[in-house]
């Protein structure tokens, strides 16, 4: 694989898997579980920061490690084989295909608002009880058309990710000026800031870690930028550059987007917004019947750029995994632009058959609890690449070790707990996802055999 990206190419796909169409919904569920303004805030500013812990110490294994799959690779030198595989499996089985497939959709059903007949209730073809509707058909039109625009040169595949995350930045940004100027010239103050409103004794640690599935998920896919280490030019520098940049920035736009939620609306009016379309009120609010169209425009330009970048770096780790001889050996095979068409077609594939089955909304809240256990266990090779390779050449070492890479530990471990006995509905299934893994990686090696 060619070294083509550079340190805005690579900030750009940190910041274009992030944002997708969360920061516009998930607050809404998260105010009812929180019950104050002011848990809401601590929520985001508790998940952005241990986002930023998390990257710090990804960007110490990325530095010393620039190689296509990324934390595939480090859990594999940390752990063994297994561990690795156990991260790839649950990659494509779920998380970055399912994140896919989920993105689509809501791409879809925004562009319904625009063009009617994008419609869940368009029911373009059926058999029995299996429906299949407009919304899910373009859905998987935006998969098939992104995947065939990333089977050229990594390079033409980044200056689309490029052009869709600084125009989806300067969307939020805009929504964000907006409500700014009208908190600004209105006489009436929706919510002043208050201590007393942090009330976590009253819902209690373990609700509050639940509540933060949402921004969770919302500030997730930053790490997909270490799946494309091997295409990084000067990755030494450049990945840690782009790792601090671009979760430092999605931080700071959820947080100032937080703010003018609760300053232009009512918190009332946030855990009762319809379908949970808080920025869809927000526009509305200001702009009138025409706001819903605007922010229709504004997520569609999101999801579209937030689909571009999973599909190119998840195809990167299968490709990994099957020069390891665990993944389909087709997908280590490159194209004559150096991209791994085949795991990219495999990835379109899968994550199409999960936007037809309908099941990726469950998914997804199945994965979130695997999606921390798999953060917890990459930021713990830090301490254990230390140990067992000391004399590996790590040209960035995580800031404040091993104090920063501890809090990050003792916090997401202390959110497992909490969603293993808050949601177990969705931490048990998300388990047993990754633990699923398991016998496959055996048959697997006993085929290799």
């Amino acid at each position: 694989m060619q070294k083509k990206l550079n340190l805005l190419d690579s900030t750009m796909i940190v910041m274009g898997s992030m944002i997708g169409s969360g920061i516009f919904i998930v607050s809404a569920g998260m105010s009812r579980d929180l019950g104050s303004p002011e848990n809401l805030l601590l929520a985001w500013i508790l998940t952005g920061v241990l986002t930023i812990f998390a990257a710090l110490s990804y960007a110490e294994l990325g530095a010393a490690m620039p190689k296509a799959g990324g934390q595939y690779i480090y859990l594999k030198e940390a752990y063994g084989k297994m561990f690795g595989f156990l991260y790839g499996w649950t990659l494509f089985s779920v998380i970055q295909t399912g994140t896919i497939a989920a993105v689509a959709v809501a791409f879809a059903r925004f562009t319904g608002v625009l063009f009617p007949v994008i419609s869940e209730k368009n029911i373009l073809l059926q058999i029995g009880n299996f429906n299949i509707s407009s919304v899910q058909v373009l859905g998987i039109l935006v998969i098939v058309l992104l995947t065939l625009s990333n089977f050229r040169e990594v390079k033409k595949a980044a200056f689309i990710q490029n052009v869709f995350t600084i125009s989806k930045i300067a969307a939020l940004i805009f929504v964000i000026g907006a409500g700014v100027y009208w908190i600004s010239t209105s006489n009436e103050t929706i919510w002043t800031f208050s201590f007393s409103g942090f009330s976590l004794a009253e819902i209690g640690p373990g609700v509050f870690a639940a509540a933060l599935v949402g921004s969770i998920f919302s500030s997730d896919a930053w790490n997909n930028i270490t799946f494309t280490a091997s295409e990084i030019d000067k990755p030494e520098k450049n990945l840690p550059r782009a790792l601090l940049l671009g979760t430092s920035g999605v931080t700071l736009l959820y947080l100032a987007s937080n703010l003018v939620y609760l300053k232009a609306l009512s918190f009332d009016a946030i855990q009762h917004a319809e379908s949970d379309r808080v920025g869809t009120l927000l526009m509305q609010t200001i702009f009138g019947e025409t706001g819903a169209i605007l922010m229709a425009i504004l997520i569609m330009v999101s999801t579209f750029g937030c689909i571009n970048g999973l599909t190119l770096s998840g195809a990167r780790v299968y490709y990994a995994m099957a020069k390891d001889g665990y993944f389909i050996k087709q997908a280590a095979v490159l194209n004559k632009n150096q991209s791994p068409q085949s795991a990219l077609i495999m990835q379109a594939i899968w994550a199409s058959l999960l936007t037809l089955s309908g099941s990726y909304g469950d998914l997804l809240d199945y994965v979130v609890f695997a999606v921390l256990l798999f953060y917890i266990l990459t930021v713990a090779a830090v301490f254990v690449l230390r140990k067992k390779q000391p004399d590996l050449e790590r040209p960035y070492k995580v800031f404040a070790y091993p104090v920063l890479p501890a809090i990050y530990i003792v916090f997401a471990a202390a959110i497992c707990v909490s969603l293993l006995i808050w949601k177990p509905n969705y931490s048990y299934p998300g388990l047993a996802i990754v633990l699923a893994g398991i016998p496959v990686y055996f048959l697997m090696n006993k085929n290799k055999s």
